[in-house]
């Protein structure tokens, strides 16, 4: 579950009330809806023990503290980074997974930060007062923005790990996150990728599954293992059939209160391009690793999740396809309108002629700023090195948010990653993106012509790479602390993302202040009309900050009317292998044949998850761990934008499942006392 567009959403009306429907806020959990529409009475404490156990890892996922001891539950692919950066030709842990024999032999990950969320504050007032009154549009965008940087910054002065000002409903609300940063993350355990990515992409949103997706990490703090007293207790009893589950996570992207407008551009403009761009990486690393086992290897972690980020957008684009869904947009958007008069259509019009003027350079903006060098890890270090040490030249106000002083140590961490880098992988990446800027933008534009200067795409990326030392972490710091050394620097990559950045800064800026500030403008009046309308008793968007969601274990009828199960088994997983990847099974499995039977493996659930979730524990009633999220069904893709759940369903991994296989497949008995004390 992955997301690569984080347009400004636009509130049109509250979630329709469809049973498990909702990704609520942590501060506006639902329990008057739960108690009426499931007879659970939310106890008090309930939400807020599950808020200070959830975790986000910020590569992307969610996780949960699952022992006093700072061990951390989630998904494998959620952890396969840190797993691939661990790996090497001699080790290959993707491959063969890990045990660590002791938390002494626990292995650091080279750049994982852990987050917890500890408060939450409304500070609305406080940013929408900093845009002046008479301020256009733009001058306002970065006056909320200015004062967003001043709040976090007072937060992390008084003590804050992290802090973050959030926005909510589009502008409707700012609230600031007070986190708990952890930085110190090890892996503890990981199974093999043949079975925690069982049947690869052909099976990859899709269901029924057979896939082992988790993994255990540890916080450290202080040279030792972190004290984390509010964890979730491992249920014994394990995930049942019909019962109410809830799942604590961090969603990423929703798109559920945008605009027809939006909704019509991502259609017809965005998503193509986005599908495209991922459709040529993947072919781009498909051809690398053909090319040995070694090559495999290194493109392992990185072609899964092209491929995840792929097959998730096409799932997207289908739902904007689907007339019944777009008509239903223009139902909600009428509906507002006649409740809320002719104030709402201007603001509605206004949205759409933003849209459309987005068209005349939306293509620019994607590939030279939001997608460039996309899966390319020296590529995103290399322009993180150009920018640090330009943005600190400037006070936090005029900076690039991702720059200002609060973000510096988060960002700072994954710039001076000591993970390794193969430079054959990057130069097949980098080729790809160069041949795409040819093929999109045409091979006489003058921006083409000054990156490949006579050359193909791929002898302009051997020649960016091989006379690139950033692989070097010290003097990657050496440049991102001497900009001036970094501005005339020959360093290969350094010429490389110079050569874009000033026009990608252009366009960051047209789209700042043309698209951006606009719509955020238009949300505010929007979110004022829907509040006086229906009531603010209602959730926001995704925003990849925690959120409370719940639903009930249950299974579904496909689309030819056949059941499908709630549950598989772990003995199922051998009916489905053919000895053939992604269907083969490792080694460690085939020989815990006999021992693996009926126990549930994979279930499905009727609760609203989406992008960013993975790794998000699944607990009952109790509040005890019965499972965890790592994926959707395709019919529940189109959720994205409007809840369903006849056939959508959201797809976990079984506690007891974990449990066996951890006894009878791993010997991890170690880490079973420890989830089972």
């Amino acid at each position: 579950m992955s997301s690569l567009l984080r347009l400004p959403i636009l509130m049109i009306l509250p979630a329709l009330a469809l049973a498990d429907d909702g990704i609520w806020l942590m501060n506006q959990p639902p329990v008057a809806r739960i108690a009426k529409e499931r007879g659970f009475d939310v106890p008090a404490g309930f939400v807020g023990k599950l808020q200070r156990a959830s975790v986000r890892l910020m590569n992307g996922g969610s996780a949960s503290f699952v022992s006093p001891r700072g061990l951390i539950f989630t998904n494998h692919h959620v952890a396969s980074e840190c797993i691939q950066k661990l790996s090497s030709p001699e080790r290959d842990l993707m491959k063969n997974g890990f045990l660590a024999a002791s938390e002494s032999g626990e292995l650091k990950c080279p750049d994982y930060e852990a987050n917890i969320l500890e408060e939450i504050t409304d500070v609305t007032a406080r940013v929408n007062a900093a845009a002046a009154r008479g301020a256009s549009a733009a001058e306002a965008n970065r006056q909320r923005k200015a004062e967003m940087t001043v709040i976090e910054k007072a937060c992390v002065a008084a003590g804050g790990g992290r802090c973050d000002v959030v926005t909510l409903y589009a502008g409707g609300l700012y609230h600031l996150y007070r986190y708990r940063k952890y930085t110190d993350i090890r892996l503890v355990f990981a199974p093999e990728f043949a079975i925690a990515a069982f049947g690869g992409d052909p099976d990859n949103f899709t269901y029924p599954r057979y896939c082992l997706d988790f993994s255990f990490l540890r916080a450290w703090e202080n040279g030792k293992p972190a004290s984390t007293p509010n964890y979730l207790r491992w249920s014994r009893k394990g995930v049942r059939d019909g019962e109410l589950i809830f799942v604590s996570g961090h969603p990423g992207t929703t798109g559920r209160l945008e605009t027809v407008a939006a909704l019509e551009f991502f259609r017809d403009h965005s998503y193509p391009l986005t599908l495209d761009y991922l459709k040529s990486i993947i072919a781009a690393l498909e051809k690398y690793s053909a090319g040995s086992a070694e090559d495999r290897r290194v493109a392992q972690d990185n072609l899964f999740t092209q491929q995840n980020s792929f097959k998730a957008y096409t799932g997207f684009l289908a739902g904007l396809r689907d007339p019944a869904l777009i008509a239903r947009k223009r139902d909600d958007e009428a509906t507002l309108v006649s409740r809320s008069g002719a104030g709402s259509e201007k603001t509605l019009s206004g949205v759409a002629a933003v849209y459309k003027s987005y068209e005349e350079f939306y293509v620019r903006y994607l590939l030279l700023e939001r997608f460039a060098g996309r899966g390319s890890e020296l590529y995103q270090i290399a322009r993180e090195v150009l920018r640090y040490g330009v943005e600190k030249t400037k006070p936090d106000s005029e900076r690039l948010r991702e720059y200002v002083t609060p973000a510096l140590d988060s960002l700072e961490q994954v710039m001076y990653s000591p993970a390794p880098i193969e430079p054959s992988h990057e130069e097949a990446v980098l080729a790809n993106y160069l041949a795409f800027l040819k093929a999109r933008l045409g091979a006489d534009d003058p921006l083409v012509k000054k990156l490949l200067a006579g050359r193909s795409p791929a002898e302009a990326a051997h020649d960016y790479v091989g006379t690139s030392k950033l692989i070097d972490l010290a003097e990657r710091k050496r440049l991102a602390n001497d900009p001036a050394a970094a501005a005339e620097s020959n360093d290969g990559m350094l010429r490389l993302v110079r050569a874009l950045d000033g026009e990608a800064r252009q366009y960051r800026k047209r789209f700042e202040d043309t698209v951006e500030a606009p719509l955020a403008q238009a949300a505010k009046a929007i979110a004022q009309a829907r509040f006086a309308a229906y009531g603010a008793d209602d959730y926001p968007d995704a925003t990849f900050t925690l959120r409370l969601s719940y639903g009930v274990v249950k299974g579904y009828k496909n689309a030819d009317g056949k059941d499908v199960p709630w549950t598989t088994t772990l003995g199922g997983v051998y009916g489905r292998a053919t000895g053939v990847d992604p269907f083969a099974l490792p080694t460690s499995w085939i020989a815990a044949r006999s021992r693996l039977k009926s126990t549930p493996f994979d279930f499905v659930s009727t609760a609203d998850t989406h992008g960013g979730n993975s790794g998000s524990p699944t607990v009952d009633t109790k509040g005890e761990v019965v499972g965890i999220l790592f994926d959707g069904n395709l019919e529940g893709l189109p959720n994205r934008f409007v809840y369903r759940e006849g056939r959508e369903r959201s797809v976990h991994v079984a506690s007891q499942g974990i449990v066996e296989a951890l006894r009878k497949v791993y010997k991890a008995n170690a880490i079973v006392k420890e989830l089972l004390r």
